[in-house]
Order: structure tokens, then C-alpha cells, then sequence
């Protein structure tokens, strides 16, 4: 099982770091617990899980001779933000569908944070009005249509670069990147928390660890506040990228784990869990979470640790995503 065929186009510092969160552990009381750092592992507009995601599309898109990376997501999208700095570190042109997902009533949602970085970055920016979902949007492929309308060569990149056939493979790689740094700082994580919306970052961290030799748990958290279409995407991709690297047999049901009850009753909108997450992170380990993504995930990491759920024994690895540039969006929370 190798990454080794498949090119990638560097866009990372190298490995993300990976750091103890020694006052939240002592905290909380139970499990030892450290992050890996998707928030500074690139010099792109504040990098993130996404970026790692993308090298090794660039490649695909480049052979393909494109030139607009078209792609979608919401108007605090993440994902569209790295998109955006991408394409321009890669001469590239992007068109960025931003659809409506989240009923936030902010004045400023569309014109602060993420959306203002793409604007910056000089993509062409699309707001649309449309309810969330994670699946292929018309808005989307009206975008790709008008690219070749205008005779451009489009790159069809869907939320999260998710349901995309290498679209698992960041964090496959991942999981060998852990793997590696496991054995440099003398520790085994046997428990993995980590946000799912669009899939493919847990499903690439399954695939990835399905192939090593000690078990270990890989607990994603939905935050996508429909479980049932997280977990669905998850299996197909963790399935899918498993036999692109080569794992030799067939991933079962128990690997796939995907946890409910964090998410509020709607993407986007941070529950009281969620805002005591982010306050407690911050002022005992001064890491700034999101309110989207990371203050739920941690949000469950703290209640499974005082549930008994992760034993006191344990090593938990949270992966830190980097969705920090939408907090602006939700100012209203922090005055």
C-alpha cells in the first residue's frame, strides 16, 4: 500500500506539527491529549485541511490542461478560501460558488473572513442563494458551463474536494505523516477526533491507518447535523481511496465511526457546547477553534473524555482543521 504513484504538487511546509495539549488534559482530568496542526501547515492563506487535499489535485487539473479551478461551498466556505489561494500559487484563475448554507444574521457574513480572503486572492466570487447540502449542486455546474462558455478550461473541484476520485488521498497521507511522528515523539494515538461534513478527511485518515499494523480509533465528529449523509459519504470514500492506495482488502463496518449529537440542529450554527469549547481551548492552551467545525469536535472530545467513553489512559490526537478565519463571522458570539 503506497501514496507514491500518485504526483503531488507541494503546497505544505512539510509535516503539520504536533504539540500537547498539556493544561487541557490536566483540565479535563482523563486522556492525554495533543493536536495536529491543519492551520499552520502551509504558507497559503492561513492553510488548512483543504490545502493538503490539493496537492494532489493541482496535478490532475494541470495534466488535464485547465486553467479555473471552479469549486463550492458556503459563504464561510474553508474549503473555497483555500481553493482560492491555490489556484493563484498555481497561475491559475478561481470561480468560487458561495451558496447561502448558513442562517446566520450577521450583516457582515459576506463580506468578512473567508469570503473576504478569496476576494483578496482575486477569485471570482459567486454568492447564490441555496439551503446546504454536500452533494453536486446546479450552481455549481452552471459555473462550470459559464468557464467554458468563455472559453476557459474548467477543473470541476466539489465541497471539500470530497466526492472526488483523489480526493481521499491528503489524508491518507496523513495517517503515514502520524505514523512517522509517532515514532519520533515515543507515542502511540490510539484515539483520532476529527470534524466531518463532507467526508474526506476522515475518510482518508481510515483508509491511511487501515493499512498499519496497531488499532487504533478514528472518531469523527458530524457537524453537518445530517449523520446519516456524513456517515454514508465517509464509507464510500474511505472504500473508495483504500483501493486507489492499494490496503488489499475491504474495510469494515466497525472502522467507520461517525458521532452525533455536537452539531446543533443545523450546519453552521454553534450550539452552547460548541461556544465552551472554543472559550475553554483558548484560554487554557491559547488555540483559536472555529465555530463550524473545531468547537464541535472538541466540544465531543471533552464529553467523551468525562463520560469514560476515551479511557484515562488514553492518547487523543484532535485534528486542529483551520477553519479560525470564519470566526469572524460570529463576532456577535465573543462581544
Amino acid at each position: 500500500m503506497s501514496l507514491d504513484g500518485f504526483e503531488r504538487y507541494p503546497l505544505l511546509f512539510g509535516p503539520s506539527p504536533i504539540h500537547a495539549l498539556e493544561s487541557l488534559s490536566e483540565h479535563l482530568g482523563g486522556a492525554r491529549i495533543w493536536a495536529k496542526r491543519e492551520d499552520c501547515n502551509s504558507g497559503l492563506a492561513f492553510g488548512g485541511n483543504k490545502t493538503r487535499k490539493l496537492e494532489y489535485l493541482v496535478p490532475d487539473a494541470l495534466a488535464q490542461g485547465a486553467d479555473t479551478l471552479v469549486s463550492i461551498g458556503g459563504v464561510q466556505s474553508n474549503h473555497t478560501r483555500q481553493v482560492a489561494a491555490v489556484a493563484a500559487k498555481a497561475g491559475m484563475k478561481a470561480v468560487l460558488v458561495q451558496e447561502s448554507w448558513v442562517e446566520w444574521p450577521d450583516a457582515v457574513n459576506d463580506k468578512v473572513g473567508n469570503i473576504l480572503l478569496s476576494r483578496i486572492l482575486g477569485a471570482d466570487v459567486r454568492l447564490v442563494q441555496a439551503e446546504f447540502g454536500i452533494g453536486f449542486k446546479d450552481s455549481w455546474q452552471q459555473a462550470l458551463e459559464d468557464v467554458r462558455a468563455s472559453g476557459g478550461a474548467p477543473y470541476a473541484i466539489p465541497a471539500g474536494a470530497s466526492d472526488h476520485r483523489l480526493g481521499g488521498l491528503g489524508f491518507a497521507n496523513w495517517a503515514y505523516e502520524v505514523q512517522e511522528q509517532e515514532r519520533e515523539l515515543g507515542v502511540f494515538f490510539d484515539t483520532i477526533v476529527v470534524c466531518s461534513v463532507t467526508g474526506s478527511t476522515q475518510a482518508g485518515m481510515i483508509a491511511g491507518f487501515a493499512g498499519q499494523d496497531r488499532p487504533r480509533r478514528v472518531l469523527g465528529i458530524d457537524a453537518s447535523a445530517k449523520p446519516a449523509e456524513t456517515r454514508t459519504q465517509v464509507a464510500k470514500i474511505a472504500r473508495a481511496t483504500a483501493e486507489l492506495i492499494g490496503l488489499g482488502r475491504d474495510l469494515h463496518d466497525d472502522e467507520i465511526t461517525v458521532l452525533e449529537g455536537w452539531a446543533g440542529g443545523r450546519y453552521g450554527i454553534p450550539v452552547d457546547s460548541t461556544l465552551r469549547a472554543i472559550r475553554l481551548t483558548a484560554r487554557l492552551e491559547g488555540m483559536i477553534l472555529d465555530p463550524v467545525y473545531e468547537g464541535k469536535s472538541m466540544a465531543a472530545l471533552i464529553d467523551l473524555v468525562h463520560n469514560g467513553e476515551i479511557p484515562r489512559n488514553s492518547n487523543v490526537l484532535f485534528a486542529q482543521l483551520g477553519g479560525q478565519p470564519a470566526i469572524n463571522a460570529y463576532s456577535g458570539l465573543f462581544g
